[in-house]
């Protein structure tokens, strides 16, 4: 698991839900399948992937999680961005910060049984952790939870990248070369990642309204939980979101249709429904 705090909700998962979860993974058939969960900046995504884990290993299995945020790129890669593509690039998050290399190597290893690192990533010191301190997986697993919060999310059509969706896109990228450099790197990058998934499921919260107040609380959560360590103040990470609104809104419309179930919930991520996209 990235970081610190990753289980912020107080409020775990619901045992059967967290069962099924398990369940359908392990009936893919593969020798070591992934099971991915998808879902907007803090909606439990991590919480779920870390139950599910701890359910296998209860049950005798070898499971690990990882998550996407685990693989951003470091912060010289990302200056590097910044200075030759766009400025805005120098932020973790969006389609394009990611090192996708080692999310697919860390993801093939574990599918093929070879020993792998999990690589981890330090929010509050926006930095990968030196990979010193990874732990070392050795041996197959049984299961592999990868969670992240736009998995599986296809790109925007080209039409849609003509306004600004919202401050940040108006003050700082006025001719939408970031939002389609982006947009450029979810369509051509990132689908061999999402073939990796055998299971995805999608943590749908009622709108993207709720995501400010649920990355604000994940936001204290990390930094209770580093006593010392400066973090973000509410009206940072109130222009942070800014930066994922795009693709999150994207993964609102599409995801429903794409993830093989779907768990809906309200503004206080209690789940209302949870059912299998139709076929």
């Amino acid at each position: 698991m990235s970081a610190v705090a990753h289980n912020f909700p107080a409020r775990r998962f619901a045992s059967p839900l967290v069962a099924q979860a398990l369940d359908e993974a392990l009936a893919c058939g593969t020798a070591t399948p992934v099971l991915a969960i998808s879902g907007l900046q803090g909606s439990g995504k991590s919480t779920l992937a870390a139950q599910v884990v701890e359910l296998a290993r209860a049950r005798g299995l070898r499971a690990a999680a990882l998550s996407i945020d685990d693989t951003y790129l470091t912060r010289a890669q990302r200056q590097r961005l910044a200075d030759q593509v766009h400025p805005l690039l120098a932020t973790r998050g969006p389609p394009g910060t990611h090192d996708l290399p080692l999310a697919l190597a860390t993801l093939h290893a574990a599918r093929d049984g070879q020993p792998f690192p999990l690589p981890r990533f330090d929010k509050l010191a926006d930095e990968r952790v030196d990979a010193a301190h990874w732990q070392r997986i050795e041996g197959r697993l049984d299961l592999l939870v990868f969670e992240g919060w736009f998995l599986g999310t296809p790109a925007e059509p080209e039409a849609a990248l003509s306004r600004p969706l919202n401050a940040l896109e108006r003050d700082a990228d006025g001719d939408g070369r970031w939002r389609r450099w982006c947009n450029h790197a979810l369509a051509s990058d990132y689908p061999a990642l999402w073939q990796c998934f055998d299971r995805l499921w999608f943590l749908q919260p009622p709108s993207f309204a709720v995501v400010p107040q649920w990355r604000w609380q994940q936001e204290q959560a990390l930094q209770r939980a580093a006593p010392g360590r400066s973090g973000m103040s509410r009206v940072q990470v109130e222009r942070f979101v800014q930066f994922y609104e795009r693709v999150s809104r994207q993964a609102l419309r599409t995801l429903p249709a794409i993830a093989d179930r779907v768990i809906a919930l309200d503004a206080q991520r209690q789940v209302l429904w949870c059912g299998a996209t139709p076929r």
